[in-house]
């Protein structure tokens, strides 16, 4: 079995590798500025030292002649230990140069061959000369030429190798800034393309599973949801496509026993309800009162009961798919006046007040005639049921935003819904948590009342606070 990567493997390999260019990055500048640093210390402690002692040596050599011509034209003695302070001066010079060789430097072979050719006259010149004053030069002027022009050279190579070891800082430094700059770029490309892999690997099977939730939520049913990321993710999607399945084999199973439950009750409710007709119209023999007020009430459950019924069985015709819609051309306005002439005894025993709010001159709508009173009975219904003692429950008819659908809306006083609800409102028996103990119902009206407005194109909404009341509405197409 070949394992994928887990979240926290893929932040620690993102990780990884921005950690890795990181480090090189620095490592590489480093390794630069370090040659940066030899070179500088090279051109320190050699070519600057190089280029002193020579120019002191140039400087020594011509005082030296001077003071020998001097000391040689005017003959005072005078002028013989500055000669010697100048020569003594040229041998440090030439001495600190030599000692760079002997310190693991390379130096110029003209350096040498000065040094041999210095200390092989000096020794010559010291035979011949004395505490007397000579009558010769003690250097000729040739010689003390020709270690100029040895100095001169070797100051110019000393010169081009200083000039080669800048134009190399000069190469290291722009190596480095562009070493520094790829590396940034570099980390901020692995930055953004790890952040957005990251995020994609996250967000994508985030966002299947919240349409996988959102479609159980609205009741919509809910198809598998295809994560093979081998991660925590696909792991969640297992466990939820497993769930998924469970209640939608327990929804089944509800559907099927609530159908087989209403057929087999359907059949001994009507010989009940047609014994009790019977038996309240005298045919078994007369009865009183009582008996008569009993009977009554008898009837009335029964026909409550019927009802639940019928409900179940709409809304398994419903998930079969059997339902079927006939439009046509319907006035909004006769519709709205049958339903709230239904309506309006319980309205009146309740002490709630009917308003509507009816523009002039509606278009007509689209649809079936036989289902639409069903949805806006059940919501003015409900409207008066949850509307406290001596309220108002008004009706709007308006035109939506797009022109070409008409929006119904009821609004009520009653206690509100919460938010968290809201969204829960339209699915099959559910029922608000205020109302569950102290109200009859099973929550199948929404839901009929949802299904019915989307067959015919349109759509279903609530708005409500809590203290202030709700408003249900629902659109439908412009014929």
């Amino acid at each position: 079995m070949k394992l994928k990567p887990g979240i926290a493997g893929k932040l620690f390999a993102w990780y990884f590798v921005f950690v890795l260019i990181f480090f090189g990055t620095i490592l590489i500048l480093y390794a630069n500025v370090r040659q940066m640093m030899e070179i500088s210390e090279h051109i320190v402690n050699k070519n600057y030292k190089i280029s002193s002692a020579s120019k002191k040596m140039i400087e020594n050599l011509f005082s030296m002649e001077e003071y020998e011509k001097k000391y040689l034209l005017l003959k005072r003695a005078e002028y013989r230990p500055y000669f010697v302070s100048a020569q003594k001066a040229f041998e440090e010079s030439l001495a600190e140069i030599m000692t760079l060789e002997s310190n693991g430097m390379s130096i110029s072979t003209r350096w040498k061959e000065l040094n041999e050719d210095y200390w092989k006259f000096s020794s010559e010149s010291k035979k011949r000369i004395s505490d007397k004053l000579p009558e010769t030069l003690w250097i000729p002027e040739t010689v003390i030429s020709g270690w100029v022009q040895k100095i001169s050279e070797a100051r110019t190579e000393n010169e081009e190798d200083v000039e080669l070891a800048n134009r190399e800082l000069n190469r290291r430094g722009q190596m480095t800034v562009r070493t520094g700059l790829m590396g940034l770029g570099i980390s901020i490309l692995a930055g953004l393309f790890g952040s957005r892999f990251l995020a994609h690997s996250m967000i994508r099977p985030l966002r299947k599973l919240l349409r996988g939730i959102r479609s159980i939520s609205k009741a919509r049913g809910s198809e598998p949801i295809h994560i093979r990321s081998g991660d925590e993710f696909g792991e969640l999607a297992d466990a939820f496509n497993e769930m998924a399945r469970r209640l939608k084999e327990e929804q089944q199973m509800r559907s099927d026993f609530i159908s087989m439950l209403s057929h087999e009750i359907r059949t001994p409710l009507t010989s009940i309800r047609e014994s009790v007709n019977l038996i309240e119209e005298g045919i078994m023999g007369n009865i009183n009162d009582k008996q008569r007020k009993f009977l009554e009430i008898a009837n009335l459950e029964i026909g409550r009961v019927c009802e639940l019924l019928n409900r179940l069985m709409q809304v398994f015709r419903m998930e079969s798919g059997v339902l079927k819609i006939y439009p046509r051309p319907v006035d909004p306005l006769c519709l709205l006046t049958t339903c709230l002439d239904q309506i309006a005894p319980s309205a009146e025993a309740k002490g709630t007040a009917l308003e509507s709010q009816i523009p002039p001159e509606l278009p007509q709508v689209m649809g079936d005639s036989k289902q639409l009173p069903q949805v806006l009975l059940n919501i003015l219904g409900n409207a008066v049921k949850f509307s406290p003692p001596d309220s108002k429950v008004v009706v709007r008819l308006e035109s939506a935003q797009d022109r070409n659908k008409l929006n119904f809306s009821v609004s009520d006083n009653g206690p509100g819904i919460p938010e968290e609800e809201q969204s829960f409102i339209f699915n099959k028996y559910y029922r608000a948590k205020g109302v569950r103990e102290h109200m009859d119902g099973v929550g199948l009206g929404l839901s009929i009342s949802k299904r019915i407005i989307e067959a015919h194109g349109g759509s279903v909404w609530v708005t409500s606070r809590m203290g202030e009341g709700s408003t249900f509405g629902f659109s439908l197409p412009i014929a």
